[in-house]
């Protein structure tokens, strides 16, 4: 495919649709490389729309990385609306990346990062009009070799026949690895084809091609294993895991957007991984180890990233960022050097018993003081047992007493409904904490506009989390314990016009839930929803529960299964479940005891400060949990006179 430049045939299309400006590029600190002088090009893409997927770090940190190398080129793409959508097939424009315009089927990998499943259908519109076939087998080696990363990435069974490859871990060796492989193989004239480099990148053993594996069914339709189908191809595919982050100082200039994005901010990942043991989190069970960033390195990407981009935020982020073992040097030391330029920070939301009213008071000395959130994410102390979320209703009233007694007036709470064991009085409990925080609110301040917003998502089970073998609750039932709370809240006479209630019903979840923990047999259900108009699946206007189901119903039955059976019956031990050929390092006698914990409503300490727990990850992947302090301070990078 040629490599011009289709903005010609673009611009013509623009005025014709909403929010043209999102296609045009040319963002602050975007990059454009000569297309002769590189040797292997990447068209990176976050399946959503722009304003979502231009602040990805992880897409935005691998975009850098990769630009940094010689002779390497990488430029970015997202989905476009269906407006625009409908309009490149009329007048054949292909998918096109927003740094120059190119087609994305000129390029060698397509590499897309995949943070939830929803973003599936995506992917598919994307591959089509890109002139890319949807399906791995019918590419030729004119074709990228399509990539899959992220989260979602760590059971990619679902897309299994529309990837070449996926990718689990960290990203940003992983790439040049990557690279490497596919320019060794271009300078040997391309020998083998594009078997040859799928194989090449296999026998690493760090890069899943679901090609080279048969997967084999038991008559009542479990896996009976999976096996590879090319000799030199490894039983199980190892995730990757950086180190030491410090030598990985990425975003140095982060992207800023022309559009309105969901962040106008520039963020700074201050560690990666969590070992609080939280049992229905994915991202703190895969991305362990916990690796601290330094002080000084996140002082000197702050300095950078702020002088590349002129934001007046500074995200601190990572899955418990007041976990950082120097956050309050850190939050003191940035908040010091930027008095002046008024540059706010902010955290993600906070641990309840990672708070404290002088780390609260550093993060909001430059900025707004907005609402705090925090996430017990369930509403009974036994249900936070349940989940390995140890803290204590006391907690949280002690906590929320100092915030409304140091000026604040709105806490945000999130919880989750549809745990495993919850009952209907569990849920109803979120009620009662929502007024027990409102009335010490109101007693600590003296005020009665306190305010108290409660919002809910659904559980879904995640692969590699002890809660892989758990039933997934229905989507009727979920709708029904809301609904109870919900009634409870607004009958409160004295305390519920204080308390916001938000809620998603239960249909997403079960979508989710199908893609999270399906196999290769799923695949037919997400090429029929997106053959039926299916797009956008995590935007509520957009996301179509009757089409999903419909398109289950006309797909799983030949297979001898059903929508049930891969969301609401629970799993067993000896169960080969469609993931267990990828490692995340978690050993898998581990995770089911921690299972059994859950149902025994025993907690487990976090590793951090206490003797291993024997996950596995360690061990099994060459690394180890990586904490302060260093002891040094985050002194100003210039003499002051």
């Amino acid at each position: 495919m040629s490599a011009e430049s289709v903005f010609p045939q673009l611009e013509a299309l623009l005025p014709h649709v909403q929010k043209p400006i999102q296609y045009v590029g040319g963002e602050l600190n975007s990059t454009v490389k000569p297309w002769d002088e590189c040797d292997v090009r990447w068209a990176l893409m976050y399946p959503d729309a722009y304003e979502v997927g231009l602040p990805n770090q992880g897409v935005m940190i691998l975009y850098e990385v990769l630009n940094e190398r010689d002779g390497v080129l990488a430029e970015r793409t997202y989905s476009v609306w269906p407006d625009l959508e409908a309009l490149m097939r009329e007048h054949r424009v292909p998918q096109f990346t927003v740094d120059s315009h190119r087609p994305v089927g000129a390029f060698d990998v397509f590499g897309l990062s995949f943070s939830t499943e929803l973003g599936y259908t995506n992917m598919l519109t994307a591959l089509d009009l890109a002139g890319i076939p949807l399906e791995a087998k019918d590419r030729t080696v004119d074709h990228p070799i399509v990539l899959a990363g992220g989260h979602a990435a760590f059971n990619p069974e679902p897309i299994a026949e529309f990837i070449d490859c996926a990718v689990i871990g960290d990203g940003e060796q992983a790439v040049l690895e990557v690279t490497e492989i596919i320019r060794a193989w271009k300078a040997e004239g391309r020998p083998g084809g594009r078997e040859e480099v799928l194989l090449r990148l296999a026998k690493t053993g760090g890069v899943y091609v679901p090609g080279f594996y048969d997967v084999e069914y038991l008559p009542d339709g479990r896996i009976g294993r999976v096996v590879p189908n090319r000799s030199g191809v490894p039983w199980r595919v190892s995730k990757h895991t950086v180190m030491d982050l410090d030598e990985w100082p990425y975003p140095k200039q982060p992207l800023v957007p022309l559009a309105e994005t969901v962040h106008e901010r520039m963020s700074v990942e201050i560690f990666r991984g969590c070992t609080r043991g939280c049992r229905f989190c994915q991202a703190g069970m895969i991305t362990r180890p916990v690796r601290e960033r330094s002080i000084t390195g996140i002082g000197e990407m702050v300095d950078k990233g702020l002088k590349a981009t002129g934001f007046e935020e500074v995200g601190l982020l990572s899955l418990s960022s007041a976990d950082h073992t120097e956050i309050g040097e850190i939050a003191k030391g940035l908040a010091d050097r930027y008095t002046e330029d008024k540059i706010g920070l902010s955290l993600p939301s906070t641990r309840v018993d990672a708070f404290n009213v002088d780390l609260a008071n550093e993060l909001t000395r430059n900025g707004r003081r907005s609402g705090l959130t925090f996430a017990p994410e369930g509403g009974s102390e036994r249900m936070r047992k349940v989940i390995n979320k140890m803290v204590s209703e006391e907690d949280l009233i002690r906590t929320v007493a100092t915030a409304y007694g140091n000026g604040w007036r709105q806490v945000k709470l999130y919880f989750m409904c549809g745990l495993p064991t919850e009952t209907d009085e569990d849920v109803l409990q979120i009620g009662d904490m929502a007024v027990n925080v409102i009335a010490k609110g109101r007693e600590v301040s003296g005020q009665n506009d306190i305010r108290c917003t409660v919002s809910i998502g659904g559980f879904v089970p995640k692969p590699h989390t002890p809660f892989q073998w758990a039933p997934q609750l229905g989507a009727e039932e979920t709708d029904a314990r809301l609904a109870k709370l919900r009634d409870k809240i607004r009958g409160d006479k004295k305390y519920g016009r204080s308390i916001g209630f938000r809620y998603h019903d239960g249909k997403p979840g079960i979508v989710e839930g199908l893609l999270s923990r399906g196999d290769r047999r799923v695949g037919s259900v997400i090429r029929e929803v997106y053959e039926s108009g299916g797009r956008f699946d995590g935007w509520r206007e957009h996301f179509s529960y009757d089409l999903w189901m419909k398109s289950a119903g006309k797909t799983l039955p030949e297979f001898g299964v059903d929508v049930d059976w891969y969301t609401t019956r629970e799993r067993t031990y000896e169960e080969v479940l469609p993931w267990d050929h990828l490692d995340s390092g978690l050993d898998k006698d581990w995770l089911w005891e921690d299972w059994q914990d859950a149902l025994d409503e025993t907690e487990v300490e976090d590793c951090r400060w206490t003797p291993c727990f024997d996950c596995g990850v360690c061990p099994q992947m060459d690394t180890s949990i990586q904490i302060g302090p260093t002891g040094k301070k985050l002194l100003p990078l210039t003499v002051v006179k």
